[in-house]
């Protein structure tokens, strides 16, 4: 197994915790941040710029996207433009599709065309990829973000989809590919196996890295001591 400074994937931190992503800025290997509506409800927050802006002031040299939330494509248009202005690191994150399932593809490639960064998101099957990537050809730099945790949900290998997906944006320099909704550190291995650029992490997972390389031996005991500390705890007798 590769080590952490071995790996050729970047690891980018995905939450809405601002304390968790000034904790995880310090450490070299978080390249890039990611968030979106549902993690930042999850959160509590209330403001969606004030928030936003606090992490910009932190978080100046690495990659951060922020997530439009309209529905309708004119004001996802207006919301786009008023987030790409907040720093010159800054991504936005547009939908595949809006919730009727009507495709951005008109808007992605109009936001390109204008030199707007952009983290399109929520894609899954690899013909939205191809669609996805045609929009934006070789204009301004993006990253496609694809669910691969989430297909996996479904009982479906997204180590083949992936693989094929990195070969599909391959003509385009300035697009990179996102393992998107990791379930398990092994995605970090398996992202990078397969030559995918970004990995969108949890805060929840990352705590788990320093468990990269750890002897199996010595985890087994420690899974036993957890358990006979848990019934001690409690108090269990028979």
């Amino acid at each position: 197994m590769k080590s952490l400074d071995q790996l050729q994937v970047k690891i980018f931190a995905d939450g809405a915790d601002l304390e968790g992503i000034l904790q995880l800025g310090r450490l070299p290997y978080i390249q890039g941040f990611t968030t979106n509506p549902t993690l930042m409800r999850e959160s509590g927050i209330t403001d969606y710029e004030v928030f936003s802006r606090q992490v910009l002031e932190h978080i100046r040299n690495r990659p951060v996207s922020f997530e439009v939330f309209s529905d309708e494509f004119d004001e996802m248009e207006v919301q786009a433009r008023q987030i790409a202005v907040w720093g010159k690191n800054v991504f936005v994150k547009i939908p595949v599709t809006n919730t009727r399932g009507e495709s951005s593809l008109a808007l992605i490639e109009k936001l390109s065309a204008a030199g707007i960064q952009l983290n399109v998101t929520a894609l899954m099957p690899l013909e939205q990829v191809r669609q996805v990537s045609a929009a934006m050809g070789g204009r301004a730099r993006a990253f496609i973000s694809v669910f691969a945790g989430r297909i996996a949900d479904t009982g479906v290998d997204p180590m083949p989809l992936m693989k094929e997906a990195v070969e599909i944006i391959s003509p385009y320099p300035n697009q990179e590919l996102i393992w998107a909704s990791p379930r398990e550190l092994l995605n970090i291995f398996q992202a990078d196996e397969i030559g995918c650029h970004v990995i969108t992490v949890t805060h929840g997972i990352l705590r788990k890295l320093h468990l990269v390389g750890k002897s199996l031996e010595e985890y087994s005991l420690d899974t036993v001591k957890m358990f006979y500390s848990d019934a001690q705890r409690a108090g269990y007798q028979l």
